[in-house]
Parts: C-alpha cells; sequence; structure tokens
C-alpha cells in the first residue's frame, strides 16, 4: 500500500491515509479509523462511471418462492389435461398477474393452488378447450365451492371476459375419458368417439328441454348421457345386460351414484315420447326404450309437441269427467243449471265474503289461528303441487319438499307446577329412592313435632 500526503481523514483528522485497492476499484482509506476518505473509478471504464452495488444494478429480481410453486402448479395441471402450449402460456400470464395483486398476495397456500387451477379453466374458457369446473376441483383438492369462488374473484379483479361454457361444450372431451376403442375393449362393445358423442349430446339436449337439467350437477347427466348413448348405438344383448357398474369399469371412469337416478328420469322422458311414435306397436318400457331411441332423438321435437297435446287432451277429459260424476251424483238433471248461475255468482260475491272473514278473523284470536291453519293445510297439500299435473316440470318442482308445520313456542317462567310422575323420574337408584322416603320421613316428624 502506498501512503497519500496532503490528504486528511474528515473523521479523525489523521493525515495516515494509504491505498487500499478493493477488486477493480482504488479506494483512500484511513488507518487509524478506517474510513474512505474518496473512491477512485473502475478501471474497466473508460468514461469513469460511478460504483454501482450489485444489489442495486438491473440484474433479474428473484422470483418467490411460493411464485415459483404455483408457476409449477399450473404447468402441471396444463400437462395433465393435456392442454396446447397457447393455454398453458396464458395461464402463465394470469397467475402472476392474480398472484400480485393484494387480493391474492396474503391469502393461503390453499387458495393459491386453487388460483392455479382457477387461471388454467378461465384460459380452456378463452381458448374453447372443452374443461369443467369439477375437473379442476379435483385436480387441485378442493370443493367445487371454494373453485368457483376464486373463479369468480379471479375473473372479476382481472377482468377477464370468459365465455359461459355450456354442458353440451363439454360432452366431447368427457367422452374420451370413456375406453370405449378396440384398443381397449373387444368389438361387440366398442364404439367409435365421434359418433357416442353425438348421441350423448342430442340426450343432453333432450334432457334440458324436459327440466332434466336444471339445479343438477353436470357429470351424473353427461355420464348417464353416455352411457344410454352407448347402449342405443348397437342394442346388442351384449350392451343391454351391462350395467352401469360395470360399464364404467370396463370404460376405466369413476362412476357417479347419482348416475342411476338420471338414468331413469332419462328412461322415463324417453318412454313418454316414445309412446306417441305412430309405427311403434308394441308397449314402451324402461326395459325396452332403449331400442327406441335413435327414433325418438331423431323426430324429438314433433314427439315433445305431441306428447304435451297428448297430456292436455287427457287432463281435459278427465276434469270434465270428474265433473260430470260429482254433478250426477249430487243433484238432478234439472238443478245442473241453477247450480252453474249460482257458481257464477258466488264467484263475484267471494272475494267480498273473504274480507269479511278477515276481519271477523281479526276480532279473535282462535278465529286468526284457524284460517292461517286453514291457508298452510292448503298451501302444503301435495295436490296443490302443480309439478304432479304437467308432463315436464323441474325436479324442484315435482320433489317438492313438504315443510314442517311451526310449533308454538311457550314461555317458560319456571313457576310451572311438577307433576309426581316427572319427579319420580329423576330418582334412578334403590339407594335414592331410600334417601328421598327417609328425608320425607323426617321432614313429616319435624312438622308433627313443630304442631
Amino acid at each position: 500500500m502506498m501512503s497519500h500526503t496532503g490528504l486528511s481523514c474528515p473523521g479523525c483528522g489523521s493525515s495516515n491515509i494509504v491505498d487500499d485497492a478493493l477488486y477493480s476499484q482504488d479506494q483512500l482509506v484511513c488507518v487509524d479509523c478506517g474510513s474512505v476518505v474518496s473512491e477512485g473509478s473502475l478501471a474497466s471504464d473508460p468514461y469513469g462511471g460511478s460504483a454501482v452495488s450489485y444489489m442495486r444494478t438491473t440484474a433479474m429480481k428473484k422470483l418467490c418462492v411460493n411464485l415459483i410453486k404455483g408457476l409449477e402448479r399450473v404447468k402441471e395441471i396444463s400437462r395433465i389435461l393435456r392442454v396446447p402450449s397457447e393455454i398453458e402460456a396464458q395461464a402463465w400470464t394470469y397467475y402472476k398477474q392474480a398472484y400480485e395483486h393484494e387480493s391474492f398476495i396474503n391469502v393461503s397456500l390453499q387458495k393459491k393452488e386453487v388460483l392455479a387451477g382457477c387461471c388454467v379453466l378461465v384460459s380452456c374458457r378463452q381458448l374453447n378447450w372443452p374443461i369443467t369446473l369439477g375437473t379442476i376441483g379435483f385436480l387441485v383438492n378442493a370443493d367445487q365451492m371454494v373453485v368457483g369462488g376464486v373463479y369468480q374473484e379471479m375473473v372479476r379483479i382481472l377482468s377477464i371476459k370468459a365465455p359461459i361454457v355450456n354442458i353440451t361444450d363439454v360432452m366431447e372431451g368427457h367422452c374420451q375419458e370413456y375406453k370405449l376403442s378396440l384398443l381397449h375393449v373387444p368389438e361387440e362393445l366398442a364404439e367409435d368417439s365421434k359418433d357416442l358423442t353425438k348421441r350423448a349430446v342430442a340426450l343432453v339436449e333432450l334432457a334440458a328441454d324436459s327440466w332434466i337439467v336444471t339445479g343438477r350437477k353436470p357429470l351424473p347427466i353427461m355420464m348417464a348421457a353416455v352411457y344410454l348413448a352407448w347402449q342405443s348405438l348397437n342394442p346388442n344383448k351384449h350392451r343391454l345386460k351391462l350395467s352401469l357398474n360395470k360399464f364404467c369399469q370396463l370404460a376405466r371412469v369413476q362412476k357417479h351414484n347419482a348416475a342411476l337416478t338420471r338414468i331413469t328420469e332419462l328412461k322415463d322422458v324417453l318412454c313418454k315420447l316414445g309412446k306417441e311414435i305412430p309405427w311403434v306397436r308394441e308397449a314402451v318400457t324402461p326395459n325396452n326404450v332403449v331400442l327406441q331411441v335413435g327414433d325418438i332423438l331423431e323426430h324429438r321435437y314433433a314427439l315433445l309437441r305431441r306428447a304435451l297435446r297428448t297430456h292436455e287432451d287427457t287432463l281435459q277429459t278427465e276434469g270434465q269427467t270428474s265433473s260430470l260424476n260429482i254433478v250426477a251424483g249430487e243433484t238432478s238433471p234439472s238443478e245442473i243449471s241453477e247450480q252453474e248461475d249460482q257458481t257464477a255468482n258466488a264467484s263475484s260475491v267471494e272475494p267480498v265474503l273473504s274480507a269479511e272473514r278477515a276481519e271477523q278473523a281479526g276480532d279473535g284470536d282462535n278465529d286468526s289461528h284457524t284460517v292461517s291453519a286453514q291457508s298452510d293445510s292448503l298451501s302444503h297439500d301435495p295436490a296443490a303441487n302443480w309439478g304432479k299435473r304437467v308432463l315436464f316440470a323441474p325436479p324442484s318442482v315435482i320433489n317438492a319438499k313438504r315443510r314442517k308445520p311451526e310449533q308454538p313456542v311457550l314461555d317458560v317462567t319456571g313457576d310451572e307446577d311438577i307433576s309426581d310422575s316427572e319427579i319420580e323420574s329423576y330418582i334412578r337408584t334403590p339407594q335414592e329412592v331410600r334417601n328421598f322416603a327417609l328425608t320425607q320421613k323426617v321432614l313429616s316428624s319435624s312438622d308433627t313435632g313443630k304442631l
């Protein structure tokens, strides 16, 4: 080291300054206190640039560990679903944008993993790749409600316009999961994926027209449609005797228990339409309706109109027959016209009478309870369910649950009388019986002594 004269340390005032070469930069350092008096320039910089530390350079910033794991999870989900590279790249971009947002930066690791699946889902929907919400929930091991909530939040925050996917749009991808080609099953059980998809989509559309899809989870409906489509495309004895459980084992898919109910509902609709086919002479039942699925789907719109018309005519005929039976049993033919006039007059007077009854009911509590009980009984009457009278109705209407009548709430004050039987119910052992008898004897003797 070479000492420099004529310089003094600003810290301690010492003139003992030496030249300290640190890496490629020269520095003048005070020997006594160690302070840097002056700095030189980089030897490789001909223009005399200033020294810049490594942390302040333009080097790439290291990514967060959780961000790296999330991006890897996006990559894994994309590879499992075998989506194109464009979807994977777009999902990466969405995940980086969502991860750096304040709504997702300080959330649990589970929500960040669900976020990775949601980014793949929205990318698939934008690029028309058939993936369901249930599939993403299965891959990230999360409930569908949680996945749906994170998906909606992400779409709202990032202002993403994602198209709404119809159930028929995902049938192609769903049918490809069934291993029913010649490479996996025998010839009499094999089916082409395109034909299977076309027939299954038609069955799902029929289910939507007959309210079966309303409020239902899509996977059981799609499985029921695929099963019936597979049977109806080649209804041989090998396929007709194969149950849903064995079909799922054959196709190497996981069975959904609710699919059995959807199959029954679909067969019921097919039977209602199959009975309207003019050239079918035998009775159409759930056991043989699979043979008529092709004709039913080909003419389903005409059969739907015809079935609805037939059902309306049947209801009208039954209504007229029942009214005639009631009138014939209670009145004579000469009184029919008089009853019709009275019915017309009563219909105009009925609102006034109902108002008077309501006013009278307000005078006493008993009358009000009676009126409310009658209205509740009418509302809970199974015959009042209009879903039983129509040919097709939503499942929530057909299988409407009866609400339990409200029980009156009793006010407990603590001054109620306690019966002897209730007191004895608290005595459990013979020892307690003897103690209770002894206590009563002592109390009775003490009362006698006082007297």
